[in-house]
Formats: structure tokens, sequence, C-alpha cells
């Protein structure tokens, strides 16, 4: 697996995280995968809604953390399936859930609590880890791993 040279930013307001999921969307496509890392509040979801404002903007009104659902399901041209796999005890429980089938789909994959399933992640991906930095404030990390992944975090970097 190849990893790619990460990408640091820094916003002040879930605003900035959520423009700054936006802008990611807009580079997403089929088969792509993004796990979201950090603490509980940290911004995930936040997050997600951007990208999904840009990725699924019909359905942007569904946007929610998926903790309890485990699934969160947003149509879209590129179906885009949102993971929160803080509930699973192993990679058994994502492959009995059929996570796997998702990971090398046709659809947008975001996963947040990555590490309960790392065994069965994909070598083409984007890690993103969020960390605060103040109240409202997060430094958010993009990590790639492949060609795809690095060339995307590349056009991120220029926007």
């Amino acid at each position: 697996m190849h990893q790619g040279t990460a990408l640091t930013i820094e916003t002040g307001t879930p605003e900035e995280t959520e423009a700054l999921g936006a802008s990611l969307g807009r580079l997403l496509g089929p088969g792509d995968l993004v796990t979201l890392s950090g603490e509980l509040g940290g911004g995930k979801t936040c997050f997600v809604r951007g990208v999904v404002s840009s990725a699924a903007p019909e359905a942007l009104a569904m946007v929610a953390s998926p903790t309890f659902a485990i699934l969160n399901e947003y149509p879209g041209d590129c179906p885009l399936l949102h993971y929160d796999c803080y509930r699973l005890r192993s990679c058994h429980d994502a492959i009995e859930l059929g996570l796997e089938d998702h990971l090398n789909g046709s659809g947008i994959c975001l996963i947040e609590w990555p590490d309960r399933i790392t065994e069965i992640l994909p070598e083409n991906r984007i890690e993103i880890t969020f960390e605060y930095t103040g109240e409202s404030g997060r430094r958010i990390i993009f990590t790639p791993f492949g060609t795809r992944a690095g060339e995307q975090i590349i056009h991120l970097a220029k926007q």
C-alpha cells in the first residue's frame, strides 16, 4: 500500500468544517472510500454533511450521525454510504452486516471508527483524522493511500 503525503487543514467553525467536506465531496466518485477518525464531537458528522451537500445534495436533509443505525444511506447519482463502526466488536461483525461488499462497491463509502475494521479496509482510500484545536477549531489531516486518493488530496489542497 502506498501512503501519499498528508495534507493538514485547520478550520475555526463548524461551517468551515462543513465547507471543507463539500470540497472533498466534489472530488469523490464511485468506489471511493474515506475513513473518519477522531473523538466524539470532533466534527466528523459536520464534515459528512458537507460531503453529502456536494456528492448527494438531494439527501442533505437526511444527514445524521449513524451511531445507532450503523449505516445511513444517502441516495444520489452516486449512492453515498455512511457507516459508523463504533458499536462493532470486530471485522467479523462488519462482514456479517455486509459492509465488506460496500467497501469495493460502486458508491462512495464514508466510515467512522475505522479502527474497528482495519483488516478489511481496501488499500485505496483517504484516511481523515479530526483533532480539537479549541472549542470550535479543528485540525483535519488527510492521508491518501493509493494513486487516486493522492490525486484527490492534491486537488483538495489547490481549492
